[in-house]
Order: C-alpha cells, then structure tokens, then sequence
C-alpha cells in the first residue's frame, strides 16, 4: 500500500500573494506530479495549515485546486486554519461527534488516526479532555492493530525555539495517554514544522517534511520572529510493504539535470577509475 503526504499549504484567496508568492504555483505542480506517479496512492493526507489566514476566498481557492487530485483525501486543520470555515468548505471531511476535525479509518495497513490541534486565536496546538478521550476511545478499540496518527502540531520540542514556544500545549497529557500504545504506533505524520525531521519521540517514530508554499529557516537561536525562507516543497511517498514503513521525500520541483548514470559521456575521471 502506498500513501502520499504533504502539508502547510498555506492558501490564501485567488490573485494574491503570500511573502511575494502565490501558494497555488507550488500546489498545482504537486498535484500534477501526485497525478501523473501516484494516482494509485491509497489517501493523499494534508497535515494543516490549509489557508494562511483562514478565509472563505482562500477555502474556496484551495477547493477547486484539491478538486483534480485523483488520490482519495484526507485533511487536517492547523493554527493558521479556521475549523468553522473548513467544515462548511469540505463538508465531506469527517469530524468528531465534539465539531473537531479528526477521524478514524481502517486500512489494510492498520489504523489511521486523524487529529485535530487547531485553537482559535492561537498558534499553539491544542488538545483538550474532549478530544483526549476521543483518542482514547480510538485507541482502545484497536488492540491488536498497527496505528497511524497524523496531527498538526508536534506533542514534543524539536529543538527550535520559535516553533516549540507553538508546539502542542498539552504535552504531558498527551503523552501519558499515547504511552501505553506506543509498540502499536508505528508512525507519527507531522506538520507545522516547515523542515524535513525525522526521529524518534517516546519510541515512536516521527516525521514532518518541508511544507508546500514556504519553510523555516533551520536555526537554533532563540529569536523573537520566526526566519522563513523558499527552499524548495516535497510530498512524501510512504510505502507499506514486508511489515515496513519506507517514507520517499520527492523535491517535485527539482529542475537540475537528469542523466543516465551508466552512459560514458556523463561519466567523469573519477567514475571511470577501477575500483580497487
């Protein structure tokens, strides 16, 4: 089975540009590549951060864009989303019985768990008792197969200081309640972090990519501002084969030259020397 992942695509109305961009270039060749390599993927899942502001123009501007993306979809919301105008955009995404933007499915792989961190008025994640028992609920009724979770914000400190002042509020909490499933959890899916990360939180493995419009500058300095920069977007291709979970990240936006690597006329000196 075969799934793609990507996030923080940060849309805002048609016409208008965000940091002197417009976020939909980057998304239409996403998609466009998703299409042409991997129209078989199982779900294509969207870690939030849908819209940057979270208007209706910019819901609206993203709908018709996911709209020709052949893989099934599934979306979270994150700090820069609104979950009021999300539901009436994407009606068809299902929610808790609480409005929360979060669900469960079962796939062949095992469970896949879809959270939802978004706060009003704040860019800290949030999960509060309602949702925790939600979770609680899900994981319980899973005893004997593997989980999934996706979520917006990381439940652990990354080591930058701008984003863990936003990480998830509720990390104690959240941990307590994950640790007696974390030989079940075989894979954390992360977005908000706007940088490729990999690793492992608690026993449980992790990871977040480069987001789709723009990323975060790697900087450990405690600063009062966040430092962003246009290196370049990825999806990721997450294969499940041989009780294995394999995540590919794709640059699709890579223009730099390709080559045969066993041609003569590309190879230089030091390919062509003998291997001793």
């Amino acid at each position: 089975m075969k799934i793609i992942h990507f996030t923080d695509t940060h849309f805002i109305p048609a016409g208008k540009t965000l940091y002197g961009r417009d976020p939909a270039a980057a998304l239409e060749r996403c998609i466009a590549d998703i299409n042409h390599h991997h129209a078989d993927a199982a779900r294509c899942v969207i870690t939030g951060d849908l819209t940057h502001w979270g208007e209706p123009e910019a819901f609206d501007n993203l709908k018709q864009h996911l709209s020709v993306l052949k893989p099934p979809l599934r979306l979270l919301v994150g700090n820069h989303d609104s979950r009021e105008e999300f539901r009436k955009w994407f009606p068809d995404q299902v929610c808790d019985e609480n409005g929360f933007v979060q669900s469960v499915e079962d796939l062949p792989v095992g469970r896949f768990i879809y959270l939802d961190t978004h706060e009003p008025g704040h860019h800290e994640g949030w999960y509060c008792e309602r949702r925790m028992r939600w979770l609680d609920a899900q994981l319980r009724d899973a005893p004997a197969k593997d989980i999934y979770l996706f979520m917006h914000h990381p439940p652990f400190d990354i080591g930058i200081p701008g984003l863990d002042r936003i990480s998830l509020v509720q990390k104690a909490a959240f941990t307590e309640l994950v640790a007696p499933y974390k030989q079940q959890i075989r894979h954390l899916f992360l977005g908000h972090i706007h940088r490729p990360l990999a690793g492992n939180w608690r026993g449980i493995p992790v990871s977040s990519l480069r987001a789709m419009h723009h990323q975060l500058q790697l900087d450990f300095v405690d600063r009062a501002t966040l430092q962003g920069n246009f290196e370049p977007p990825a999806y990721s291709v997450v294969l499940f084969q041989d009780n294995s979970l394999i995540i590919h990240s794709h640059d699709f936006m890579d223009e730099s030259p390709k080559f045969d690597m066993a041609r003569p006329s590309v190879q230089d000196w030091a390919v062509m020397k003998p291997h001793s």
